[in-house]
């Protein structure tokens, strides 16, 4: 697959994970309101940025700065290389 080289694709692209974020939650929360579904949805997604962070930017800058990931399965990659 190419690299995506438009701003403008760039862009959308970050707002269609958006929406596609805030419809996934809104749905989630009226099938299944309370306040702990709330709670544990918002850890959830807190949790998985952050998870995304280390992966693309710690592992980047502190760890192994000459590897460069293009994706998570890519950082998979290299977590099973590295235990070996």
């Amino acid at each position: 697959m190419r690299d995506l080289h438009s701003t403008r694709a760039m862009w959308l692209k970050g707002w269609l994970f958006l929406l596609i974020g805030l419809l996934s939650a809104a749905i989630l929360l009226v099938e299944n309101w309370s306040w702990r579904t709330a709670l544990l949805l918002a850890l959830c997604v807190w949790g998985f940025c952050r998870a995304y962070y280390f992966a693309f930017y710690v592992i980047e800058r502190w760890v192994d700065p000459k590897f460069k990931f293009s994706g998570l399965g890519n950082f998979l990659l290299f977590l099973w290389r590295s235990r070996k």
